[in-house]
């Protein structure tokens, strides 16, 4: 099976990784050339266009920014739809809108290919590991099909139809946002309050306050870094498709909004192009406290694939490179 790859940033350009040491012949294709450059080092061919790797491959991945890129990659010149897509299988990682992800899917399938979604959690570090959480959905044989590409870079949660995956997606980062808001709110509190941020990390993680971002985010903040690996470029867009998702259901959303309202402040003060636990220094600055903490806190982009001795291929640093552009970089893993 050849396999394709659409969309390198920092989280696609590991996953794409990951396959290729499955010893699949791969082609890749990024709107930055320079971004080819990893992939084509182990093997991989460049493509011209979306449509010029279609053309080369079986199986094509694509992880790219967010709805207005995928849609360019599908019906965009050059993309999927203006060549021979019969009996070709799409696997989307990208975080985007369901609807829209249901067309694209239905005009790919019309043309005789088969669509599945797969969204991801995580962050970086699953992505370098090949461990990261997908939300797959689309007919069973068709993830069958595909089964040995998407666990070649996570593991799968089947969630349904078509468009499931990307509806999981949403609502997992919704948490994962509103949490990481609290959070900032809570360390500072328990900071002015008089219990030190490291003190009070040991005793909130396994009870009732813990979570993914409890223990994965909390040390960037300690770094004081806050994680630029997923900026908040990404976590607008994501808020802005978690909002059309819920005024498309009709479901409150007081704290979301809330949460959207802490993120655009961040942003505002420190650049979209800031990590995002930034959404926590806005209440750290405002109290005028500093919630830095001694020690080895392992940046998640400088982890380790299992099988490497070395430094992770492609694991570049985001504040050094930042390649992190919002043309470029995937959905984290979340996101």
């Amino acid at each position: 099976m050849k396999v394709g790859f659409i969309g390198l940033g920092t989280m696609g350009r590991n996953a794409a990784l990951n396959v290729l040491r499955k010893g699949y012949e791969m082609v890749v294709f990024d709107v930055r050339p320079e971004a080819l450059g990893p992939l084509v080092e182990k093997g991989a061919r460049a493509a011209s266009s979306p449509a010029d790797l279609l053309d080369q491959v079986e199986v094509v991945v694509t992880m790219v920014f967010g709805p207005k890129e995928i849609e360019a990659v599908v019906r965009g010149k050059d993309g999927f739809l203006t060549t021979d897509c019969d009996g070709k299988y799409w696997i989307d990682l990208t975080t985007s809108s369901p609807q829209l992800m249901r067309d694209l899917g239905a005009e790919f399938r019309k043309r005789g290919g088969a669509a599945v979604d797969a969204p991801v959690t995580g962050s970086v570090d699953s992505a370098i590991r090949g461990d990261m959480i997908m939300f797959v959905g689309g007919e069973d044989a068709d993830i069958e099909r595909v089964r040995p590409v998407i666990e070649a870079m996570g593991e799968i949660r089947k969630v349904g139809r078509h468009g499931n995956g990307y509806v999981a997606k949403l609502v997992n980062n919704q948490l994962w946002k509103i949490h990481a808001a609290a959070i900032g709110e809570a360390m500072v509190t328990a900071k002015v309050a008089g219990l030190e941020p490291d003190v009070w990390w040991a005793a909130m993680k396994g009870g009732a306050a813990d979570s993914f971002v409890m223990q994965h985010d909390v040390p960037s903040i300690f770094a004081g870094h806050y994680d630029p690996s997923f900026p908040l470029a990404l976590c607008l867009k994501d808020l802005g498709l978690i909002a059309e998702l819920m005024n498309e259901t009709g479901t409150r959303s007081e704290l979301t909004r809330a949460t959207h309202d802490r993120f655009r402040e961040a942003a505002s003060r420190y650049g979209k192009d800031a990590g995002e636990m930034t959404v926590c220094k806005v209440i750290e600055d405002d109290a005028k406290v500093e919630l830095r903490v001694a020690g080895d806190w392992i940046a998640p982009w400088e982890i380790k694939h299992p099988a490497l001795p070395e430094r992770a291929v492609g694991a570049v640093s985001p504040i050094a490179a930042s390649g992190l552009s919002a043309s470029s970089s995937s959905s984290l893993i979340r996101g």
